[in-house]
């Protein structure tokens, strides 16, 4: 009996670290989106979502595919972002799809030298691709 609960206890402890380093994962990858778009990296910033990802930006309709997405999100001429960082509050994962659901700030420079802090809220649905965490569908407000 003993060596049954033993094994439980592990299979349940390699489960839990098993989940630990995909959330840990899909930090890593919003942490790299936000260092693309401060940046100006938008190529690399859209692929962090899925070939057929969505967004839902604010009074916009759904923008689907990378390409469109990759659009989206190239600033104007003169605009840059200074700061962009999300905080999540909760993530879940189960098998090959999760969901995080957080807030987000940041800092934009516009073209005329002032600046504008924003932040918001956030839920991200992000699917696992060749065992990669990819974004899925976004959707955020302020």
């Amino acid at each position: 009996m003993k060596q049954l609960l033993s094994i439980l206890f592990l299979l349940a402890f390699q489960s839990s670290l098993a989940q630990s380093a995909d959330e840990q994962a899909i930090i890593e990858v919003s942490t790299q989106f936000s260092q693309y778009y401060v940046e100006g990296d938008i190529g690399s910033l859209a692929k962090c979502y899925t070939e057929d990802g969505k967004i839902m930006p604010p009074n916009a309709d759904i923008i689907e595919g990378r390409e469109a997405i990759e659009k989206r999100w190239t600033l104007p001429e003169g605009v840059t972002i200074l700061k962009h960082k999300s905080t999540p509050v909760e993530i879940r994962v189960m098998g090959d799809t999760a969901y995080d659901v957080g807030r987000y700030e940041g800092t934009t420079r516009r073209a005329d030298g002032s600046e504008v802090s924003w932040s918001g809220k956030y839920i991200i649905i992000w699917k696992k691709v060749d065992g990669e965490w990819k974004i899925h569908w976004d959707i955020w407000n302020r």
